[in-house]
């Protein structure tokens, strides 16, 4: 629903809702085939909503890049250290969101920081899945229109699926089993996209906001606490 509200936002619930009961890994690597399909899919519906300049190729490149270093750490770092930063990204998208509401990026500061912002958002997404706190920041700053918003967003997540699927495989964490669970997860995304984008137009975005802003903060919460435990555990246990 929010993907269909808001053109992104499907990792930023479904990450942390997945690794609050489950492993870190499961929850990015589940995500990355609807993440494909749910994009291409507003790619063909909203291509002619493009920007007239290069800042959406080239953030999509920049993010391609950084998928396969995000990658990399998402198959070698300790699941503890995974989920400690899914907690910290969740807690700074609600910070940015909640104090800077009305912070606005001109279209020329958007085109020389688009290659940064894009690869530390890509190094994100494939370490944990979630790069909404520099995505959604930085394409929401341009005060773009919704349809453009939702266009260059898709292009930027396509293309790190892109790159994560093949990576994911080679290095064991994709298997037969989560692509089969990962397909079947289109079902309920196919149900919920149409519904958010016909919430999107009808309720106050700042009431929708508030919303999801509210599920995030007890989603992170949730897994403070579990890493807390482990912690605990870890250190009781030499």
């Amino acid at each position: 629903m929010l993907k269909g509200a808001a053109g992104a936002g499907l990792p930023i619930l479904a990450v942390p809702a997945i690794a609050a009961f489950y492993d870190v890994r499961v929850a990015v690597v589940l995500l990355v085939i609807p993440n494909f399909f749910t994009n291409i899919w507003q790619i063909i519906k909203f291509k002619e909503h493009d920007l007239p300049n290069k800042v959406a190729p080239h953030f999509a490149l920049a993010g391609f890049i950084g998928a396969g270093i995000g990658t990399l750490l998402l198959a070698y770092l300790p699941l503890v250290a995974l989920k400690a930063l899914i907690v910290s990204v969740v807690f700074s998208y609600i910070v940015i969101r909640i104090r800077q509401p009305e912070f606005k990026l001109s279209m020329r500061m958007m085109q020389r920081w688009v290659f940064v912002a894009g690869s530390s958002a890509g190094i994100l997404q494939g370490a944990i899945g979630l790069s909404s706190p520099i995505t959604i920041t930085f394409l929401h700053a341009a005060r773009l229109p919704r349809l453009t918003f939702i266009y260059i967003a898709s292009l930027f997540f396509a293309s790190l699926s892109v790159m994560q699927v093949p990576l994911q495989s080679v290095l064991g964490l994709m298997n037969w089993e989560l692509a089969l669970i990962s397909l079947l997860a289109l079902i309920p995304i196919a149900i919920g996209m149409p519904v958010g984008n016909h919430i999107g137009k009808k309720l106050s975005p700042a009431l929708f906001d508030r919303i999801i802003l509210i599920l995030l903060a007890f989603l992170a919460l949730k897994m403070l606490f579990d890493v807390s435990s482990m912690l605990h555990f870890t250190m009781a246990n030499p």
